[in-house]
């Protein structure tokens, strides 16, 4: 993929699970799929950072909560602690399919706009950066909640089939200081947990057999809204 680009639409299922789920579906999802070699360790376990933005009436929230059925969020987002590859993201929800686009930040440019410099991103390069940047004048959007946690990621390739186990939800509370390597952050109430199923054009049914659990049904989830309830 190039440094910005447009993911085509996926579809996605999300189901809400417990710590004993957990447990279930990482021996089940080892034995049938492949951890994301890209990790850490090749073992398909993440440490994600994002830092999500909002407009003053807390449109992205108020959307999903309301479960509107077409909406959009942004996120700054880096990867086991890595500040070298840092995105922008931009999340495009739209009933049960999604897609995403993605442009570069660098370290420096990302303490700018938490810091509150942003108008350098309206001679951006990227689109995507000066689209942010529209939408920061206004709409008001500004970083709002830093979300952290644990993910174990597994493929299948027919399909094209990623399902991701996301877990230890945290958040920095009030603070958008998201390059900081000593933010205190929060465990969520009630340590949720989410299974994410996302595939690209047929859903093979040995995964669907897999991803199955007793009284769990596909609902909608927010690693946002979740982290939110802080503020």
């Amino acid at each position: 993929m190039s440094v910005e680009g447009l993911r085509d639409y996926r579809y996605e299922w999300k189901i809400a699970i417990n710590q004993m789920d957990l447990q279930i579906l990482r021996t089940r999802l080892r034995s049938v799929l492949t951890p994301d070699p890209y990790s850490l360790h090749g073992d398909g376990l993440y440490f994600i950072r994002s830092l999500y933005f909002d407009t003053p009436e807390n449109k992205a929230l108020r959307e999903k909560l309301d479960g509107v059925n077409k909406r959009e969020k942004f996120r700054i987002r880096y990867y086991n602690h890595d500040l070298s590859f840092i995105r922008l993201e931009k999340k495009y929800k739209w009933n049960s399919v999604g897609n995403k686009t993605m442009a570069p930040l660098t370290s420096k440019e990302t303490q700018k706009i938490i810091a509150g410099d942003w108008l350098w991103l309206a001679d951006s390069e990227f689109d995507l950066l000066r689209e942010l940047y529209y939408k920061m004048l206004t709409q008001g959007l500004r970083p709002k909640t830093i979300v952290d946690y644990q993910r174990e990621a597994y493929f299948y390739p027919a399909g094209g089939v990623r399902v991701t186990l996301d877990y230890d939800l945290r958040t920095g509370v009030t603070s958008t200081e998201a390059l900081s390597p000593d933010l205190p952050t929060v465990s969520v109430p009630d340590n949720p947990a989410v299974m994410e199923v996302k595939w690209d054009t047929f859903l093979p049914d040995v995964v669907k057999a897999v991803v199955q659990l007793t009284g769990r049904r596909t609902a909608p989830f927010s690693k946002y809204a979740n982290c939110r309830v802080f503020g």
